[in-house]
């Protein structure tokens, strides 16, 4: 009978001392966050989910260890997960964030996440406010929070959401100001929702059973921006990279490559597409990708031979086989997505005079998909009820861009053209 994978049996030693925490244990922490961190030994993680049990539970089966299918690679297991746990367990969490060992927290919480919580509300903000506290209550040693998220300066708005969620409490606002080191960052790495195929995969890479597999590209990009005074895992040996100022970088992903994925998504949903690789496939989609390349690249302040550099990247990645990238993954929390991955490119546009195809053919096509159910945003209800209205649905999205007449007539002949 096939052996289940654990530390021994992929020839790994002992887990390392916990010196990190993980909020939001998924295929993404684990082919981004804690796959660098196998690069320093040193450094155990604690990772938690939110609701979850079954990932935990197999997880903790397999000593934290899991495989990771890099596409057109070997498989590699990663033992950076000391611990791994449900959401439910709250004494655990409350305990590794007081802990004076544990250095840094990495959030992986998605973008709708990044808001000040309502009393009572159980939150990715809520927990880490929560953990915060316990820190301070047991003596307060500093610690860096990484947001890992496709949030616009995710370090600063993760800042301002603490200091809105800790004011009631001065003296641990103060201690949060002063010892919570928040970091920005630009992460990248396409992984797609697991499969049933992952866990056969994993036995053919391995020989051993691994209920909680990861596919992942070859890709990967972790860019940071601020200090860790309590110190932080070896992450640059994997080849993370610490600069000044992320600000450009995010714009070059947010725009390039997510601006892409959104654009794909909800007008490959609407050709009947399923995944990025059949969307990038069909020419009309692959031709509106370009044009909404070519539009952003008049925005951003990057040499234009790097911009055409990384969109030359993107086209390998969104085409290589071996990744089947969902489209209705991608097309979740469209509100929370939208607003950061084209708004800035289509304001840019109508200060000069321009409105940019590529976005009102991914605005008619975001309408679309609110019309046609199975919607998951964390406004699903109010978007579904206006999208009827293609005014309505623009204001609820952004009031600028719901009273822009001319892109509001644009949207809905679109519409009719579809």
């Amino acid at each position: 009978m096939t052996g289940r994978i654990h530390r021994t049996a992929a020839g790994l030693g002992p887990a390392a001392p916990v010196r990190a925490v993980h909020l939001g244990l998924g295929g993404f922490h684990r082919s981004h966050q804690a796959w660098y961190t196998a690069g320093d030994p040193e450094w155990g993680i604690a990772a938690y989910t939110f609701r979850n049990t079954e990932l935990p539970r197999a997880l903790t089966e397999q000593q934290g260890v899991y495989t990771l299918l890099v596409a057109g690679e070997e498989a590699e297991v990663v033992g950076s997960l000391s611990r791994a746990h449900a959401g439910a367990d709250r004494e655990s969490w409350l305990a590794d964030l007081a802990s004076p060992d544990v250095a840094v927290l990495t959030l992986t919480v998605t973008e709708a996440a990044y808001a000040v919580p309502e009393p009572g509300q159980d939150s990715a903000v809520q927990r880490v406010v929560a953990g915060l506290r316990a820190r301070h209550r047991s003596g307060g040693a500093p610690i860096t929070v990484v947001p890992c998220d496709n949030v616009p300066d995710n370090g600063a708005v993760l800042r301002s959401v603490l200091r809105s969620a800790t004011r009631d409490d001065r003296r641990f606002a103060a201690w949060v100001e002063e010892q919570v080191s928040v970091v920005s960052t630009v992460v990248d790495r396409i992984t797609p929702a697991p499969t049933d195929e992952d866990v056969a995969a994993a036995l053919r890479a391995t020989g051993l059973r691994d209920e909680a597999p990861v596919r992942t590209e070859p890709f990967t990009e972790w860019l940071l921006a601020g200090d860790f005074p309590a110190g932080r895992p070896a992450w640059e040996r994997r080849g993370a990279r610490f600069v000044p100022d992320v600000g450009v970088y995010q714009q070059r992903k947010l725009w390039f490559l997510n601006g892409a994925h959104s654009l794909l998504a909800y007008a490959g949903l609407a050709r009947g597409h399923t995944t990025i690789r059949e969307a990038v496939d069909d020419d009309a989609l692959a031709g509106t990708v370009q044009q909404w390349w070519d539009t952003a690249a008049r925005h951003i302040a990057l040499d234009p031979a790097e911009v055409a550099e990384y969109c030359r990247r993107l086209r390998d990645r969104f085409a290589a086989p071996g990744i089947r990238h969902q489209l209705r993954q991608i097309a979740t929390d469209g509100s929370q997505k939208i607003p950061a991955r084209w708004l800035p490119v289509l304001r840019a546009e109508r200060a000069a005079g321009r409105l940019p195809g590529a976005v009102v053919t991914g605005l008619a096509a975001w309408l679309l998909h609110l019309r046609g159910g199975e919607v998951r945003d964390p406004r699903a209800a109010e978007l579904v009820e206006s999208a009827g209205s293609v005014r309505r649905a623009l204001l609820a999205l952004d009031e600028e861009v719901g009273a822009d007449d001319e892109l509001v007539s644009a949207v809905e002949a679109e519409l009719h053209r579809t």
